[in-house]
């Protein structure tokens, strides 16, 4: 019998990473490891760029989330040049983002997570992909998804010069006004957008929730983990994905902290594993205290369902109705169960929808007024959002001339990164018995870091200018025998 089991490459996600699983004597599992091959070195080749240049450099670090990290970088740049852009302008680049959450959080339900959900996750392997998710609903809904998610990706090309990758955020504001036409354009597309919202929600109550094999895993103990959750809420502690405070609530549902995006790295802190090169982060009042679940552990989760157990509700009627349904459905708040994300990410799907819906109606979103000039010598700025996959950090130091002397990126996939690595060796150990495995058994420990929607490319950022492997010799008893290091490698 095979003493380790590799699942490589891993899929439906953005990056590259594979899991290693190492049985013991019995068959059971002893460890399982995620690790993440791929790296990219944005915070040191940032260094001695113009800091204007960070909103469209920084988001190519990400083919799926570019708008996240453009917002996050034009917002570090009001931050830097203390200047606060102009109303219209915090409206138009609000409605963009949202925008982009609504089309990417729909992207991950049809295509990325559906095929578990909608087909099954013991269903063929050939059936579990986007044509196996049109052959269940039907070929009409997938036009109906492609059809909004394109007319939304419109409203952002009209707005920041990109479907993709957005062009407009300057420090101080946005580069560009919209008219009274493009604002009624964009109403047409908003209403629709928020209908498409209600009806995919009837498809995961009624295709999903109603499927009793999913509705064991989402209530069971498989997927389930007591954390920590983080999340930015506005001032009446209601999800926003745009601007507000960063909240913390700990295992129990009580607010654990809160603060401001300056002050981050008072309260966490990153490391790094020999065996990945993805980045971890935990509470740093807390302590690392390894892979464990609990009030005692610093580790904490972020992204949809994090959001939502870190509010005290949704900021749109509609969404706090199902915001509501989630919690009386699943018992008490906070909800643990990983695969409760997928519920979560459909609510703000929702929330995105009815929030642009607002914003595309008001009076103000076609004033011309969209940017103020600073007269200030930068220094340091900070930026924050909510990307889909949760909280997204920059922070930039710079000399007086506004050349970047220092870049520092705390990446949305970071702040669950040690939650994901404990899911999925959680899932490999209870499913894993006596060395039985299927391709079914294999596709559920997959489901367990795709709940999460993680972007791997995202989470490995940094570079030292070094060769980074250190590779670990082990004899057959399991003793390390010798560690190669960097140096070792010239």
């Amino acid at each position: 019998m095979s003493k380790r089991i590799t699942i490589h490459p891993i899929t439906r996600l953005e990056g590259h990473g594979k899991i290693d699983i190492f049985l013991d004597e019995k068959g059971d599992v002893e460890r399982a490891y995620l690790q993440v091959p791929d790296f990219k070195g944005f915070e040191k080749f940032c260094e001695g760029r113009a800091v204007e240049e960070m909103p469209t450099i920084t988001q190519k670090i990400c083919g799926v989330c570019p708008t996240a990290h453009h917002t996050a970088s034009s917002k570090a740049l009001d931050d830097l040049f203390k200047v606060e852009p102009p109303p219209a302008a915090k409206k138009i680049r609000e409605l963009m983002y949202n925008a982009f959450m609504f089309e990417d959080h729909l992207l991950h339900f049809l295509i990325l997570g559906g095929p578990d959900l909608i087909v099954g996750p013991d269903a063929p392997t050939a059936e579990r992909n986007i044509l196996g998710v049109l052959g269940k609903l039907g070929i009409e809904i997938g036009k109906k998804a492609i059809d909004i998610r394109n007319r939304v990706r419109g409203v952002n090309a009209a707005i920041s010069g990109s479907s993709l990758y957005p062009v407009c955020g300057l420090p101080g504001g946005i580069s560009k006004a919209l008219t009274e036409e493009e604002k009624a354009e964009i109403q047409v597309v908003t209403k629709d957008a928020v209908e498409f919202a209600k009806f995919t929600l009837k498809i995961f109550h009624n295709d999903v929730l109603k499927n009793k094999e999913f509705s064991d895993l989402l209530t069971g103990d498989v997927f389930y983990h007591s954390t920590y959750y983080m999340g930015m809420v506005d001032d009446r502690n209601r999800v926003n994905f745009y601007d507000g405070k960063i909240r913390v609530v700990d295992p129990n549902g009580n607010e654990f902290t809160k603060f401001e995006a300056k002050d981050y790295l008072k309260h966490l802190e990153e490391r790094v594993e020999s065996w990945s090169y993805m980045k971890l982060l935990y509470l740093k009042d807390i302590g690392w205290k390894g892979f464990v679940d609990g009030e005692g552990s610093g580790i904490y989760r972020v992204g949809p369902l994090a959001r939502l157990n870190a509010a005290e509700g949704m900021a749109t009627p509609l969404a706090q109705t199902e915001y509501e349904k989630m919690f009386d459905t699943l018992g008490d708040k906070p909800v643990h169960n990983t695969l409760a994300y997928h519920w979560a990410r459909l609510i703000e799907v929702l929330y995105a929808a009815e929030r642009m819906d607002q914003l595309a109606g008001d009076d103000e979103l076609a004033n011309p007024n969209v940017r103020n000039l600073s007269n200030q010598i930068p220094k340091e700025g900070f930026g924050v959002c909510e990307a889909p996959r949760g909280t997204l950090f920059h922070h930039y130091e710079t000399d007086e001339a506004g050349i970047v002397e220092k870049l520092n990126l705390l990446v949305a996939t970071q702040n669950s990164a040690a939650a994901i690595c404990m899911s999925i060796e959680k899932a490999a150990r209870c499913l894993i018995k006596g060395g039985r495995v299927s391709d079914g058994i294999l596709n559920m420990i997959e489901m367990a870091f795709r709940a999460y929607d993680p972007c791997l490319a995202c989470a490995t950022h940094c570079v030292t200018g070094e060769p980074p492997t250190v590779v670990n010799l082990y004899d057959k008893e399991k003793k390390l025998i010798r560690v190669i290091e960097p140096r070792d490698f010239k």
